[in-house]
Parts: C-alpha cells; sequence; structure tokens
C-alpha cells in the first residue's frame, strides 16, 4: 500500500490512512471506509499508474497494421511570390511531415533533391533518349537539371513519385497548385496521377490546411486516410492550481491546444461519442468520482443520472452510441462493470465478483465484444466478457500487470500496457491480435508508457509517457517508428483519439 501513495498524490488524493484516501484539494470525500479506500485507491491508480509488456514480440502482427513495403517520394518545396511568401515555409513542413508519419511513403532526402525542380506542369519535359556510349563505357544517362521524371527516378534521388506545385496570392486568398506524377513512366501526360488547386485565407492556419488537404490527396492514391481534421483530447495539470487537472483537445499533430472544462478539481478519463458530439468523462468536480458529459457542439453538460455509488468513473460508448459503459460501486463493496442507457438511466450490472474491475472498453466492429480490467486473478489483467456479462476470459496471460486495453478500429487487435517485457521495471505499450493473442512490444527502455489509443486510420497510436521527465503525449506508427511528441507543457496523460 505504500507504493501507491505517491500515484494518488499525483492523481490529486493527498492522505491514504484509517478512514480512506482524502480528496483532491478543496473537496470533501463523501464516504468513508473500507469501500471508500478501496474505490479511491483503484482510481489513483487509474489516474496514473499503468501496466505492460511480456517477453516474447511477434512482428508480424506489426507489418499487418502498417503495411507493405513503403515507396519512396519526392516533395520538393513549394515556390512563392508576394504575400504568399512568408506561408511557403509553413506549408511545405507540413506536407513533408503529413507524408512522413503517414507510414505509407518515405519521404527523399531534400539534400538529393536536383536544383531546378518543377513548379507547374508545363515545367516537365520528357525524357531524352540516352546518349551514345564511348567504346568502353556504359550510356550516360539523361539529366534535364530535375525537369524530366527520371531526374527523380535515378540516383542519388531514386523517388518512385514526385509531388510539386507552387503558392500563390488570389484574390487576397493563399492558393496552391499541387501535382504528384510517378517518375517511372517516360510519357509526361500519362505519368500524372493529379493536378488540383487548393485555396484557403492568408494565414499561417490557412497553409497548414492546404498543406493537410494536399497531403490528404497524395496519400488516397495509396489508400491511405489522411488524419487531418481529427482530434485528440486528453488530460492535463497546466495552468490551473497545483493538484488539478482539466481536460484538453488538440489537432492531430499537436497545434490548436485548447482547455474544455474548468472545474479547478481532477477531471479525467475522457471517452467520445461515435458520432464525436459528447465527450464523457469522470471528474471530482462535486467532491467524490462521478460521470459528467459535455456537448462537443454546444460545449454545454448534458443530463446523466450517477448511480447512487461513492465512484462513477471509466465511462466507454457502445458503437452506436446509445449506451455508456462505466464501473461503479453501486453495490457498495467492490468496483464492478455496469451499462446504462446515455443518459444514465436503466443501469444494469455485466460483472460480479469479489474483485475491483475498471476499463469497459466494448468493441467497435461487433458491438458485443467488452474488453475490462480486472484483479479477480490477483493482479490487474485484461479480461473479455459478451456484453451480457457472459463468457468472461482472461485473454493477457497472468505474468505482471496489464491496463489500458484499447480497441483497434478492426476490432481484431487491441493495444495494452504491461509491467513486463524487454524493459523490466518500466510500462511499455503493446499490440496483441485478441483471436491469436500474439502480441508485440512497442516501446522499450524509454520511461513509463500508458494509455493507447488507436488513430482513426488505424495505422497510428498515440499514448502518454515520461520518458522526458514529465508525462506528455506521444504518436508513432504501430511498428514504434515515426514517434512524436505532440504536447510540452505540464504533464499531459489519457488521451483519446478520434476522427
Amino acid at each position: 500500500m505504500k507504493k501507491m501513495i505517491p500515484f494518488l498524490r499525483s492523481a490529486g488524493i493527498r492522505r491514504l490512512g484509517r478512514g480512506g484516501a482524502e480528496a483532491p484539494r478543496g473537496l470533501k470525500p463523501a464516504l468513508h471506509g473500507p469501500a471508500a479506500s478501496r474505490a479511491l485507491v483503484w482510481v489513483g491508480v487509474f489516474l496514473v499508474m499503468g501496466a505492460l509488456a511480456w517477453t516474447q514480440t511477434r512482428s508480424d502482427i506489426k507489418l499487418i497494421l502498417k503495411g507493405g513495403t513503403v515507396r519512396k517520394i519526392a516533395l520538393p518545396d513549394f515556390r512563392a511570390a508576394g504575400g504568399a511568401a512568408p506561408l511557403a515555409a509553413v506549408f511545405n513542413q507540413t506536407v513533408f511531415d503529413d507524408i512522413q508519419r503517414s507510414g505509407l511513403l518515405e519521404p527523399a532526402a531534400k539534400s538529393f533533391y536536383p536544383l531546378n525542380p518543377p513548379q507547374q506542369e508545363s515545367d516537365l519535359r520528357a525524357t531524352p533518349e540516352p546518349r551514345p556510349a564511348r567504346r568502353g563505357a556504359a550510356p550516360e544517362t539523361p539529366n534535364c537539371g530535375g525537369l524530366c521524371l527520371s531526374d527523380w527516378a535515378n540516383p542519388p534521388v531514386e523517388a518512385a513519385y514526385l509531388g510539386f506545385g507552387y503558392l500563390a496570392e488570389q484574390a487576397g486568398q493563399l492558393v496552391a497548385f499541387g501535382h504528384l506524377y510517378t517518375t517511372s513512366v517516360p510519357d509526361v501526360a500519362s505519368a500524372k496521377a493529379f493536378r488540383k488547386l487548393y485555396n484557403a485565407p492568408m494565414t499561417e492556419e490557412g497553409a497548414r490546411r492546404l498543406a493537410h488537404e494536399y497531403a490528404a490527396d497524395i496519400l488516397k492514391q495509396f489508400g491511405g486516410q489522411s488524419l487531418a481534421g481529427s482530434k485528440i483530447y486528453f488530460v492535463s495539470d497546466r495552468g490551473g492550481a497545483s493538484g488539478t487537472k482539466e481536460l484538453w483537445v488538440m489537432d492531430f499533430d499537436g497545434q490548436d491546444q485548447r482547455q474544455l472544462t474548468k472545474f479547478n478539481s481532477v477531471s479525467t478519463m475522457p471517452a467520445v461519442s461515435p458520432d464525436h458530439n459528447r465527450l464523457a468523462f469522470t471528474t471530482f468536480a462535486k467532491g467524490q468520482p462521478q460521470i459528467m458529459v459535455m456537448s462537443l457542439e454546444t460545449f454545454r453538460y448534458l443530463p446523466f443520472m450517477n448511480p447512487q455509488a461513492s465512484l462513477n468513473a471509466t465511462p466507454s460508448f457502445t458503437p452506436d452510441g446509445s449506451r455508456m459503459l462505466f464501473s461503479s460501486t453501486l453495490d457498495g463493496r467492490y468496483t464492478q462493470i455496469y451499462v446504462a442507457n446515455a443518459d444514465g438511466t436503466g443501469v444494469q450490472r455485466l460483472s460480479n465478483s469479489r474483485a475491483i474491475e475498471m476499463e469497459p472498453k466494448v468493441n467497435p466492429k461487433t458491438g458485443q465484444d467488452v474488453l475490462f480490467v480486472s484483479g479477480r486473478g490477483g493482479g490487474q489483467h485484461i479480461y473479455r466478457m459478451n456484453l451480457d456479462g457472459a463468457g468472461v476470459e482472461r485473454i493477457t496471460d497472468g505474468t505482471g500487470e496489464a491496463a489500458n486495453p484499447a480497441w483497434h478500429p478492426d476490432g481484431q487487435i487491441i493495444a495494452f500496457k504491461w509491467t513486463r517485457g524487454f524493459a523490466p521495471g518500466n510500462w511499455n505499450l503493446f499490440i496483441m491480435d485478441v483471436a491469436s493473442r500474439e502480441t508485440a512490444q512497442l516501446t522499450h527502455g524509454a520511461g513509463r508508457n500508458e494509455n493507447p489509443s488507436w488513430a482513426p486510420d488505424g495505422r497510428h497510436l498515440v499514448f502518454s509517457s515520461n520518458r522526458s521527465g514529465r508525462y506528455q503525449i506521444y504518436s508513432m506508427l504501430p511498428d514504434g517508428t515515426e514517434l512524436r511528441q505532440l504536447t510540452h507543457t505540464g504533464n499531459n496523460t489519457m488521451p483519446v483519439w478520434v476522427k
């Protein structure tokens, strides 16, 4: 129990004694005794702790998620003049970053690019025939200084595709003319994949929007889904009084970070409805941990009837958004899994054990399989059951401790955290094929990593980690590559990635 005290403090719970845990500052606990102690200890654990790992890793799962061979693309900078010139750097960097983080294409290093890249279609030239070889030498490779597609297909660039264009100002708007060509096709007209015109306000935000749209059109050619427009909801302690935590939201790339709740309390464990119109979360704002629901259209709070219990927490919506699963001490003893209508009415109990059970997550594809975390076998582990509470089975192997299950959009693979693996003593992220139980480790020896959440494209993960000293939010591909830090201020945890 002594080991849990630092985690309870970081969750906003200051003291653990005979009478239970003390509530966050400025709040008085509404329950006492053993039930209060058990409930609030687990809330503290789920607010900050994590569990992860195993002793084997399988690369086949990661390959399935990431896809096949990554093809190389050249992305010379768009040039600009006049009012568009100051926005070119933001546009070019955003395009490059979007393509690079996609995992579908590998941007060729710009240091190898020809000095005279094309800006519009009329700049392209047909590839000339190779010059006759001198006696004893290989034929000379034609070179147009960057204006032939072969200049980009041949060494040193060796790109299979070329994206190019330019920026301009038209009628007070920022416009981008974007092109994509296949470099291996000799005929210029046949090599064209697309040419599009984009426009937005003459601002940095407008430049980023154009860049996201252009990058999205490139990725569509390869069956990829752009993450532009998706949001990440998370918990942060920045900007508030000591011990407080509020809910925030940001763009997929870390831009436009905004605070949503202002309770000056502890609000955690966000969950977003499938229609992206409602945000459910756990808060201590009313003294004891309860569930609240916010409209993401009006940002007003919606009715939710919390059961008369000392703890209601870890909300999660069903795929159709009509019901909500959550954990509660409604029976007066152990935290169990319940399901109710979206407004909290019609409560039904799903789990029934003499152990603490939390974090229910419904399979987004079947709408029937429920993952949850339970201590019924001793340490906390991940279990599966039907939506009616039947068919309970443990899916982690019983070693160490595991928590934070997150369904992949395909409903077949999960991400989670585990306390064992190739980095003993730390918490690492894993993925698992639920049917075969095959696992792969994603993080290794870099602090404590937890709260994984899948991106809408199913090719990226977001998670929290203290690898930099404080808890920050990172994104990466499901093989652990393309790691990017998205937050830098305060401590930031529990990210949820939605469209």
